[in-house]
């Protein structure tokens, strides 16, 4: 017998039907005083308010593809919500996976792998990992007594914590400081970040074999869990709510940090400053700089510059939900070992719809308008200005 018919056979059992009757009654006439059922209802309210959120003003939202991809990334959000936050135990942390090739939210990288893991200040943690050939690895702890978080806590890179000579490390996370490589728990920490950037011909997440180990474990032993409960259940979904709610977002707000430019095709200079502190899911080593690209159906946006001395460097580009475009068919995206130098150092790439016919294409999909997102790591000294021109392709 094959096991499909078997599994058929004993799902229609009167057998198994007589044991699960009383409970599935028990079940239904509970349901309307469920706390998880009204915690359901809350996430439900969540996506209808962001559903409303699209159709308002702020979020300027104008054609077919706007709409789509609305809904695109506010199921990226729920997707990651749902793996991290629903379960979620500071006494018993796993890492996820925060971005891949389709799970993309608040500025994903081509070049980099991300793995979050909810942790509070009660515990103290033991990470362990290997470098797996990254050009920088590092942890951010994010703050806040829920899921929404308010900035960044403390951070470690791998300036300032020691690999063996297979690139194996393991850090303790704990309050008071402790021998070895350590890092400080943050008041107030809600989740921990890790970073781990490849500047490779072929981008990181395009290679689905390449294994990033890394693990999270509490010092301290804990009970084996009870089977979940209703309010744990319950808690779990808010916590997936709360997550949902804070992190669909789009580049329209005013008040923006000083490296937004608000003129479509012109970067504002590239600056080493604490703005980023104050967002949740930034990296403090980094200096940020981004710019709309607005391109007519023959247009093309030159960008000069020059690379500065630094760990890691490359440019995306986003659409206006801050999730890059296709890498796996396409190139959205180029870091330092991918750009073509001229003689003297510099760089000259090409922002177009289609193959301008020279190096460093930056390929926009036929969007007529996008984000161009910079990333410097740890640059030492002034990051040269980078000057654009918008040309017409014969």
């Amino acid at each position: 017998m094959q096991r499909r018919e078997l599994l058929k056979g004993v799902a229609l059992s009167g057998l198994i039907g007589g044991i699960l009757a009383p409970t599935v009654a028990a079940v239904a006439q509970g349901k309307p005083d469920s706390a998880a059922t009204k915690a359901l209802a809350e996430l439900q309210q969540a996506l209808d308010n962001l559903e409303i959120a699209f159709t308002s003003p702020e979020w300027k939202l104008r054609t077919p593809q706007d709409f789509a991809e609305a809904h695109r990334v506010m199921l990226h959000v729920l997707m990651h919500a749902l793996q991290t936050w629903l379960e979620a135990d500071p006494a018993r942390p796993f890492f996820t996976s925060f971005i891949n090739q389709h799970k993309k939210m608040l500025g994903d990288n081509p070049d980099a792998r991300y793995y979050s893991a909810v942790i509070d200040d009660q515990h103290s943690y033991r990470i362990t990992g290997n470098l797996a050939g990254a050009t920088y690895t590092s942890f951010t702890i994010e703050l806040a007594a829920d899921t929404g978080s308010d900035g960044i806590g403390s951070t470690l890179n791998d300036t300032q914590f020691k690999a063996d000579e297979n690139g194996d490390y393991e850090i303790i996370l704990s309050a008071e400081k402790v021998e070895g490589n350590w890092m400080p728990m943050a008041e107030g920490a809600a989740s921990i970040t890790t970073r781990h950037y490849y500047e490779r011909e072929h981008c990181i997440n395009n290679d689905r074999l390449h294994h990033i180990p890394v693990d999270i474990r509490n010092l301290e032993p804990v009970e084996p869990r009870q089977s979940p409960n209703d309010a744990e259940i319950a808690a779990g979904i808010g916590r997936v709510t709360t997550f949902v709610s804070g992190n669909v977002i789009t580049m329209n707000n005013e008040n923006s940090p000083s490296w937004v430019s608000r003129v479509p095709n012109q970067f504002m200079p590239p600056k080493k400053d604490d703005s980023h502190d104050s967002i949740t899911y930034a990296a403090r080593d980094n200096v940020y700089s981004m710019a709309p690209f607005v391109l007519g159906p023959d247009q093309a946006l030159l960008i000069r510059g020059r690379f500065p001395k630094c760990r890691f460097a490359n440019v995306v580009l986003f659409n206006r939900f801050l999730q890059t475009l296709n890498y796996e068919e396409r190139s959205i995206s180029l870091n330092r070992t991918q750009t073509v130098l001229n003689e003297d150092g510099s760089f000259e790439m090409v922002v177009a719809h289609r193959d301008p016919g020279r190096p460093n294409w930056l390929d926009t999909e036929g969007r007529p308008y996008g984000i161009m997102f910079w990333r410097f790591q740890l640059p030492e000294g002034d990051i040269p200005a980078l000057e654009t021109e918008v040309i017409t392709l014969s």
